[in-house]
């Protein structure tokens, strides 16, 4: 009977110990979810390094013809309505998806060119693969016979927004007009 009892309180707390630690698990199931590690000319960088800032990121490449230049610029639009003090803990992240042609001195220069407050990154092939998959977006080489670039790349146009506490707030999908970007960014740079 006493081992019986042993046994009911265990089971008690093993309850009650889970169910408070399971938000905590999901939190950190989340961040993970979220998190990279990538090189820009100055070093590299992580979704740590971003504490404290509003942290807008977008898959890409510097040879897209137009999908790439309009998420951008739509985005540097819709950050223009803000004051600069509004935008100063904000941060816009390009990952290019092409390193092969896309080198880290032109990632800089490209994403400066949209806005001030953007970093140009990339990796190795691996680690874009592990970081695209689990922000669940897609990118593929596609052969572009008789042309000098010699390939295009396939790839999904979203913006991911996350709070300054480095929690996921919004994809945000290229199509939308700047307000509406500007409308999910309200709930980041407040």
């Amino acid at each position: 009977m006493k081992n019986f009892l042993r046994l009911g309180i265990i089971f008690v707390i093993s309850v009650i110990l889970i169910s408070f630690l399971k938000p905590f698990v999901e939190q950190y199931k989340e961040k993970q979810k979220y998190d990279f590690t990538v090189e820009t000319v100055d070093g590299k960088i992580s979704k740590d390094d971003f504490k404290g800032k509003a942290l807008a990121i977008y898959f890409g490449y510097t040879y897209c013809p137009d999908v790439c230049p309009t998420s951008l610029s739509s985005l540097s639009q819709a950050l223009k309505s803000f004051s600069e003090e509004e935008t100063k803990d904000f941060t816009g992240l390009f990952i290019s998806v092409d390193p092969d042609r896309d080198k880290l001195a032109s990632l800089k220069e490209y994403a400066k060119y949209f806005h001030k407050n953007f970093i140009g990154a990339t990796s190795n092939k691996q680690n874009i693969d592990d970081i695209t998959k689990r922000y669940d977006t897609y990118y593929e080489k596609v052969a572009l016979n008789d042309s000098a670039m010699g390939y295009s790349v396939s790839h999904t146009s979203y913006i991911y927004l996350f709070d300054k506490e480095g929690n996921f707030v919004a994809k945000v999908d290229h199509f939308s007009d700047p307000s509406k970007i500007k409308e999910s960014l309200l709930a980041i740079l407040k």
